[in-house]
């Protein structure tokens, strides 16, 4: 066997290894979500809560800034991110006794269920809007 076909296969075990890493962190990450707490419910489960009792709460306004919201975020997450942060608005209606999801919630929920060094890509996106963020000062890490 020559020098540089063993290279090769050394190479490839090391990408192979952690393409496969990545993948199990992930795939870990989502297990973790999964296990119930000592409510007996998951993060998951509470988030699929709060989006089925708010569900009627939205309107298509409210859907559509939604959207445009999480338009930064890669595609393949998307999904994921849209229901963390339904989720978190729907738990701040409840919690607030809201009849429906206002543009006020919906941002501080989205502002709260987003991770704080993505701040600076939601004022960024609010600011484009024209939406003024001084009531969100509190909550916004920048």
């Amino acid at each position: 066997m020559s020098g540089g076909f063993a290279l090769f296969i050394v190479g490839w075990i090391v990408i192979m290894v952690g393409l496969m890493s990545i993948g199990g962190f992930f795939m870990f990450r989502k297990f973790l979500k999964r296990l119930p707490k000592e409510d007996g419910k998951s993060i998951i489960d509470w988030e699929e809560y709060y989006v089925d009792k708010t569900r009627h709460m939205w309107s298509a306004e409210q859907k559509d800034l939604l959207e445009e919201l999480i338009s930064p975020v890669p595609e393949i997450f998307r999904d994921v991110a849209r229901q963390k942060i339904a989720g978190r608005i729907g738990e701040i209606a409840l919690q607030k006794k809201k009849k429906k999801i206002t543009q006020e919630i919906l941002i501080e929920g989205y502002i709260r269920a987003t991770p704080k060094r993505d701040h600076k890509f939601l004022v960024r996106k609010l600011e484009e809007k024209k939406i003024d963020m001084s009531p969100y000062d509190v909550l916004i890490e920048r």
